[in-house]
């Protein structure tokens, strides 16, 4: 299937050139028909040769009702454009000529109708040169007469040469159908109406509706239909109505977005590129996008770069076309392009501008952009911008953008945590002589790195060890200071007597407590048995050389004796033994030396 909306002022002619089209009524209400006048937005269909299923939405072409049109061009991929050949170019054409040029659109096709009541030709000369500075270019032409049926076989064949040339959309991937119509069908309930302009909508999908109030609600498609016909699922571009389960329509209607859930980041604030200088206009507007007419403040940043804070948020993501609107000055349409739909806060002086001039640089990898932007960017939070992390090729080659586990960061934010990381394991260091490795948790927060994975490799990089939860630096180690005098006198006396582990009031007494007696232990000094046992890191050899030659099994008892000590160093010194591998235990009273071990 492929949609096209109308365009041209009041009374060229729009809905009947579609009733004559599609022989079905595009004006819905009652009050249209009787004043001859179209309202709101219409929606007919007919098939096509050689492209099938072709809808239109008709809009409405009086200035008043110029929020209408908006809501029926915004999700729009091609317009046919009409002109009478009896009044030529009028207000309401400029107006919605610059509604196209503001939207980016570059499909359309000029209808001059009425042809049986002037001359076509200076009609269509004028629209075509006004039509070629627009977004549209050079279009193709066809003079008709809906009443005559003068060159409506010619103009079917030009809309389908118009739909032929349409790019493919996208079928897969996350989902949002902007609302136009919400209404009760008996036996379907809640039924809304949309243009699937990308992905792909299905019966007993689950889908998400951000209310007005930014709350978060999860709906269900009881069914699914397109051009009147019932379908399981329907790919886009089409014109689709859902049946919803559990809403009723005063709680969803035009300017809502269904939205796959968890998919998508509403915001209240964008950076956006105008199409004039942002200075020029007034500080209050209304942003038009999708189906969504909302009340904007505009901040200007620099250039055409400019700030919309948002009276509600919407679903939005970079590459979104918009319109900007007076609504109390007719004819003031800005198009306005999504730059950034979650931007920094902007607080010291200078920042504007700053911004402005990076959001002016953009280049034609937009995820490498959006991480240029911020430094570092997880997988997770630019999927919720509309980027693919996981696509082949998501950076191009030679990007500053490089990955690490699921952040992508650029290599100037990677120095920083560098430099971030190496000036806080040094502060660290030097605060805590007798402990100077810190742990992964005091590392992260002291460097401003995310995640252990980040940190790991960083740590790497800069040629450290993360081992046993801290950083370890090669070129750090503990410093003993005042406590080494304490721990020599240790390492004297069990030099003479490896076994003879001091008492707890004598480590006390040379002022060595749990963490001087790591550092010690860290600096291969002394070895921590547990329960404050300390002995040489050689004594654990000399004792296997002792137990070897006891008869094997061996008790505690007969170990105890035979290294000359006590219970209390004993059985921690057997237990680092076991630990070891160099002894087994057999049984509650039993050892043996393993065999090549001694």
């Amino acid at each position: 299937m492929h949609v096209v909306a109308t365009a041209g002022h009041v009374d060229h002619g729009k809905s009947t050139l579609v009733r004559a089209l599609t022989g079905m009524e595009p004006d819905r209400w009652a009050e249209e028909r009787r004043r001859g006048l179209t309202i709101d937005l219409g929606y007919v269909w007919a098939t096509l040769p050689g492209v099938g299923d072709v809808a239109f939405v008709d809009v409405p072409g009086h200035r008043r009702f110029i929020g209408n049109m908006l809501a029926g061009l915004g999700p729009v991929p091609a317009v046919l454009f009409v002109v009478a050949a009896d009044e030529g170019w009028r207000a309401q054409s400029e107006e919605h000529l610059a509604a196209v040029d503001s939207l980016g659109i570059t499909h359309g096709l000029l209808a001059v109708t009425r042809s049986d009541l002037a001359d076509p030709v200076p009609a269509l000369a004028q629209a075509r040169e006004r039509i070629a500075k627009s977004s549209l270019g050079q279009v193709p032409a066809v003079a008709v007469s809906a009443m005559t049926g003068q060159g409506i076989e010619q103009l079917r064949a030009g809309l389908a040469r118009l739909c032929e040339a349409l790019p493919a959309p996208r079928h897969e991937g996350r989902l949002r159908l902007w609302v136009d119509r919400s209404f009760t069908v008996r036996g379907s309930g809640t039924v809304v109406t949309g243009t699937l302009a990308a992905g792909r909508v299905s019966v007993d999908d689950r889908l998400e509706l951000r209310d007005h109030d930014g709350r978060r609600r999860e709906l269900s498609v009881r069914g699914v239909q397109s051009l009147g016909r019932t379908h399981d699922s329907v790919d886009a571009v089409a014109r689709v109505a859902l049946s919803l389960r559990g809403i009723g329509t005063d709680e969803i209607g035009r300017g809502d977005a269904l939205l796959t859930p968890d998919a998508w980041r509403t915001t209240g604030q964008v950076d956006v590129r105008l199409a004039v200088p942002a200075a020029d206009l007034p500080h209050q507007l209304t942003l038009h996008l999708g189906t969504a007419g909302v009340r904007v403040r505009v901040r200007p940043l620099d250039g055409d770069i400019a700030r919309l804070t948002l009276e509600r948020a919407l679903p939005l993501e970079s590459g979104d076309r918009a319109i900007l609107r007076d609504p109390g000055r007719e004819g003031v349409l800005v198009g306005a392009t999504v730059l950034d739909a979650a931007p920094p806060v902007l607080s010291r002086r200078g920042a504007a501008a700053a911004r402005a001039t990076q959001l002016g640089q953009a280049s034609p990898d937009r995820l490498a952009d959006e991480v240029r932007r911020r430094g570092q960017v997880r997988r997770d939070e630019l999927r919720l911008l509309g980027l693919d992390p996981d696509a082949a090729g998501a950076t191009q080659a030679g990007s500053d953008v490089t990955q690490v586990g699921d952040w992508f960061v650029t290599y100037e934010a990677w120095r920083d945590w560098a430099d971030a990381l190496e000036a806080g394991t040094a502060a660290y260091a030097k605060s805590h002589p007798l402990d100077p490795h810190p742990s992964e948790a005091h590392a992260l927060e002291a460097a401003g790195i995310p995640d252990r994975v980040v940190l790991g490799a960083v740590s790497h990089a800069l040629g450290y060890d993360v081992r046993d939860g801290r950083v370890r630096r090669p070129d750090v180690a503990p410093d003993l200071g005042a406590a080494r005098p304490g721990v020599d006198r240790v390492i004297a006396r069990l030099a003479d007597n490896p076994f003879d582990a001091p008492e707890q009031h004598e480590l006390q007494d040379a002022a060595l407590g749990a963490r001087e007696l790591a550092a010690a232990e860290a600096l291969g000094l002394l070895l921590r048995l547990g329960d404050g046992i300390v002995v040489l890191p050689t004594s654990p050899v000399r004792a296997m050389r002792i137990l070897a030659g006891l008869p094997q099994p061996f008790t505690t008892s007969d170990a105890r004796q035979a290294l000359g000590t006590t219970r209390r160093v004993a059985i921690p010194l057997l237990e680092h033994l076991d630990r070891r591998g160099w002894t087994r235990r057999l049984d509650g009273a039993h050892r043996e030396v393993v065999r090549g071990r001694a």
